[in-house]
C-alpha cells in the first residue's frame, strides 16, 4: 500500500517536472522572444555600450549600438527606457556616481539626436556599486565602464 501511495506521488512530480521543464524562462513561450521586450533588446540590438577610463564621450565604435537602440525603439513607440550609467571600481562613491550620470545622459542624448523623444528615456546612475564583472583588472575594469538601456 505504501509503495503504491510513493509510486502514485512519484509520478506526479514527474508530471509536474515535465509541465515545467518546457517553459524557458523567455517571454512568449517555447522559447521564443516577445517583441519589444527587454529580451528583444539584448538579443538583436544590444543593450549597452562602453567609455573609455574616465570618459563619459560616446566612442565611434559604440555608436552604432545606439543607432540600433533608436531604430529598435522607433519600431516600439510604446516601450520606455531607463538608460543606467556605470563605472568601475577606480575612484570615490561620489565622483563614480556623478561619471555614471554623465554616461547615461550622454546615451540619452545621442538617442534623442537620433530621433528618439526624451520622454522615454529615463537616466539613472549606480556609479560602481553594480559591477558587471568582478575583479581589480583592466578586462574587469573595461565591461564596467557602461551605459545599459533597460526596458520599463
Amino acid at each position: 500500500m505504501n509503495t503504491r501511495i510513493l509510486g502514485a506521488f512519484a509520478a506526479a512530480a514527474l508530471l509536474a517536472a515535465c509541465a515545467t521543464a518546457d517553459q524557458s524562462g523567455q517571454q512568449g513561450g517555447a522559447g521564443q522572444i516577445r517583441p519589444g521586450s527587454q529580451e528583444d533588446l539584448v538579443a538583436n540590438v544590444g543593450d549597452r555600450i562602453f567609455f573609455d577610463f574616465d570618459r563619459a564621450v560616446i566612442r565611434p565604435d559604440q555608436r552604432p549600438v545606439l543607432e540600433r537602440q533608436a531604430r529598435w525603439l522607433a519600431q516600439y513607440p510604446s516601450v520606455q527606457v531607463t538608460i543606467e550609467g556605470h563605472a568601475d571600481e577606480r575612484g570615490t562613491r561620489e565622483y563614480n556616481i556623478a561619471l555614471g550620470q554623465r554616461r547615461a545622459n550622454a546615451a540619452r542624448d545621442t538617442l534623442v539626436a537620433l530621433g528618439v523623444s526624451g520622454a522615454r528615456i529615463q537616466t539613472i546612475s549606480y556609479g560602481k556599486d553594480r559591477p558587471a564583472a568582478l575583479g581589480s583588472t583592466e578586462e574587469a575594469w573595461a565591461q564596467n565602464r557602461r551605459a545599459v538601456t533597460v526596458v520599463r
